[in-house]
């Protein structure tokens, strides 16, 4: 087992200095910080899975709102195993690096695939719950994985992957609410279409149409079903996943070209709209429901960076700079972890009361969303590329800046 030595987590350390015109801030952002905290986060989760211990091992705190304990608590651990892997899933995908990256690399990938085999199979004692609400949320989660590492797909033996499709399909008989959930049920469907395996073109068109053709407000963003929530569920979830499902379904028989040109302009001004949040200090506006998922608020700005569709106007060296800044804010933030490595509540440490009614301690590896561009090479720009300063920093130390442009589409 590969565990990067501690005195690591002291260049985590990350301060700004302050900087006059002309001068750029130098985070410490490289790949090896950026791996020592997905470690840290990631390993709890997958370690103790793939020991058929999760249940055992993990403690379920529950917003103080809760409507459902049992319920919730019940779900709690489908939700970190998705959200945990879905995170993980470009990295597990990718090759190459250090020696010591490469090995930290090929144990998650076994720790992956038992969890897995764990997660799916009745006989277990992780066994998971499938059934229900909050089940196809964390399903989907689970699904968007499988795509975005098909390693991880061909390396499951073949009673495996029978029990994957069994609880995926099982889902179908949960009817989504009228919301960005419609997209969860899409994802699950497009990971059917990737592996060419039945799937219902209905549901995805469906999440495709409703977004795209009725709920989409202006300048890079999309409303949550009928009424526009000033929130960051257009990053969380809505943005990356209505790509997503466009581009495999694109894949295999090119029905939706039109919205996915659409989408990449859409996608791009979004991710300037996100960069622009970031402070120079990592921090960001505190607006709007499941801010307890941390850094995983830039799930859709990871998403561009990984994709390589991130616009001329943003560097990624910028972006990597500012989002690791977000990671280190909230991540690296006292009390952020249990004494035996978990997640707390919270947004800057431990803060339970920010948690709505649905927060379990599972919810908060959404957060493992921000760690996305760990499954680029370590030779691609956004690594070797020198440090950049990114918006906020350029503008608060009084750099010359372009002026920013609402999208208009026509």
């Amino acid at each position: 087992m590969i565990k990067f030595p501690s005195s690591l987590i002291i260049l985590l350390l990350f301060f700004i200095t302050p900087v006059t015109k002309g001068q750029s801030t130098q985070p410490l952002s490289g790949r090896k910080q950026w791996l020592v905290l997905m470690d840290k986060v990631a390993r709890p989760v997958m370690e103790n899975l793939a020991h058929d211990e999760l249940k055992s091992k993990m403690p379920m705190q529950l917003s103080s709102h809760i409507d459902n304990a049992q319920s919730r608590a019940s779900v709690g651990y489908l939700e970190a195993f998705a959200r945990t892997l879905n995170g993980i899933a470009p990295w597990l995908q990718s090759d190459g690096g250090s020696a010591d990256e490469i090995a930290l690399r090929n144990q998650y990938r076994k720790w992956a695939l038992q969890a897995i085999a764990n997660a799916v199979n009745p006989k277990s004692k992780d066994y998971m719950k499938w059934n229900g609400g909050q089940p196809l949320v964390d399903a989907s989660f689970f699904a968007y994985a499988l795509i975005r590492a098909p390693w991880l797909w061909e390396n499951l033996n073949d009673t495996v992957k029978a029990q994957v499709v069994d609880v995926l399909k099982g889902t179908r008989s949960t009817v989504p609410v009228y919301s960005n959930w419609i997209l969860f049920s899409g994802m699950i469907e497009a990971f059917f279409c990737k592996y060419n395996l039945d799937y219902d073109p209905v549901r995805i068109e469906y999440g495709i149409r409703e977004f795209t053709e009725h709920w989409y407000v202006g300048d890079g963003m999309y409303a949550d079903g009928m009424d526009f929530h000033l929130d960051y569920y257009n990053s969380f979830v809505i943005q990356p996943y209505l790509s997503t499902i466009l581009e495999e379904v694109n894949a295999k028989n090119k029905s939706y070209t039109r919205q996915a040109a659409k989408q990449l302009l859409i996608g791009q001004r979004y991710a300037v709209i996100l960069e622009r949040l970031i402070n120079t200090d990592g921090s960001f506006p505190v607006i709007g429901r499941s801010i307890a998922y941390r850094c995983g608020a830039f799930h859709h700005l990871a998403n561009e960076a990984l994709k390589k569709r991130l616009p001329a106007s943003l560097k990624p060296a910028q972006v990597r700079c500012a989002l690791f800044a977000v990671i280190n804010k909230t991540l690296n933030a006292p009390g952020t972890f249990t004494k035996d490595g978990w997640l707390n509540i919270g947004l800057y440490g431990k803060q339970p009361d920010i948690a709505e009614f649905y927060i379990t301690t599972g919810s908060l590896y959404l957060c493992d969303d921000a760690f996305l561009p760990l499954g680029l090479p370590e030779s691609d720009e956004f690594w070797t590329a020198k440090n950049e300063p990114w918006s906020s920093v350029k503008i608060w130390s009084g750099q010359d800046f372009p002026a920013d442009h609402a999208l208009d589409l026509h």
